[in-house]
């Protein structure tokens, strides 16, 4: 989103006015965003640009942000393995470290959405904004909240990196369980301790929302509004969709912003996670059926669907599995339907 690129900016910015001469080049660590933005305004104010991105990072980020003429390094399974190994490369190089999320010049930038929320919808009721390491929320709501006070505040970050959920219930900043998500934006296993002393105080409340609940709003956001979002960028509305932990009665009739803060998504991550959106939304379906291993018995499978309207994506018969009766054999069917009264 363009709030990573406000941040950036304003952080070079900052650093060429503070460093002048002696500012060799800034290094960060990021999963994508932050990297292309950082190597994007870097090039443009010629000012050298190294970015730390982690295995999990999308390779349509990583091919970027050497486009933008970065000098990109992999390492790390996530971003805090990444960040350790940029700090010390930036010990090593003489290079200024830039925190996607807890440099102070970096919450600035995305303090600029919140005022533009405000600015855009003055009866605006809720903000909703996905958390990762925390500093769109932390920027977002110190703007609101000072603006339009009475605004609530929710964050939403993914069930399988729920760092600012850990760190509320610490009272600090604290290590939390880390499995890979669709949501990998959001993928900060430590939130940033200047953005939680920011986010603390204005957040009026953190939820949490499944990989399934994420690819649904990938999905919806594809087919309804012609915009393509990645995971992380999502997460905000899989939480208010049908299910999720904001499908409340509190919110309903409610004015709701939603930032959409990322569209850099791999064609083929993009296919996987449009396919889970549809097996949550069941119209992709999964099913075994066991027929005739005489001449037609398949045939007769394709024909019952056929007349059901169910259109067939993938279909695979196994022989050597099925122990019941020489004479059947066991069909995997992957079809497509028209949703969960049509399954």
């Amino acid at each position: 989103g363009s709030f990573k690129e406000r941040g950036a900016r304003n952080a070079i910015l900052t650093l060429r006015r503070e460093k002048g001469k002696a500012l060799k080049g800034v290094i960060a660590a990021s999963a994508g965003n932050h990297a292309l933005a950082l190597a994007y305004h870097g090039n443009e104010l010629g000012v050298p640009v190294t970015v730390v991105m982690p295995t999990v990072a999308p390779l349509a980020k990583v091919d970027k942000c050497r486009k933008f003429g970065a000098r990109v390094i992999i390492e790390g399974r996530h971003i805090g393995e990444a960040m350790a190994f940029a700090k010390t490369l930036a010990s090593n190089d003489g290079l200024s470290y830039v925190n996607g999320y807890d440099d102070p010049a970096i919450l600035a930038g995305a303090g600029t959405v919140g005022i533009e929320i405000v600015h855009d919808v003055p009866d605006l009721d809720f903000v909703v904004v996905p958390v990762g390491g925390a500093g769109l929320i932390a920027g977002i709501s110190c703007a609101v909240k000072t603006l339009k006070p009475d605004v609530k505040i929710i964050g939403v970050e993914p069930e399988f990196c729920a760092s600012y959920t850990a760190a509320v219930a610490a009272g600090k900043p604290v290590a939390a369980h880390f499995t890979p998500t669709l949501a990998d934006g959001l993928a900060v296993p430590i939130v940033g301790p200047t953005a939680f002393a920011v986010a603390r105080h204005y957040v009026d409340e953190c939820v949490l929302t499944s990989e399934k609940e994420i690819s649904l709003a990938v999905l919806r956001l594809l087919e309804n509004e012609k915009i393509v979002v990645e995971g992380g960028g999502a997460a905000g509305l899989a939480a208010l969709l049908p299910g999720g932990a904001l499908d409340r009665p509190d919110l309903k009739g409610k004015n709701i912003v939603v930032p959409l803060c990322g569209g850099n998504i791999d064609t083929t991550v993009l296919g996987r996670v449009l396919d889970r959106g549809l097996a949550a939304d069941r119209r992709l379906v999964s099913f075994y059926a066991t027929v005739s291993d005489r001449p037609g018995g398949i045939a007769g499978l394709t024909r019952l669907l056929s007349e059901e309207g169910a259109s067939i994506k993938d279909i695979y018969h196994e022989r050597a599995w099925l122990h019941e009766n020489v004479d059947q054999v066991k069909v995997k069917c992957v079809v497509e339907l028209q949703g969960i009264e049509h399954g």
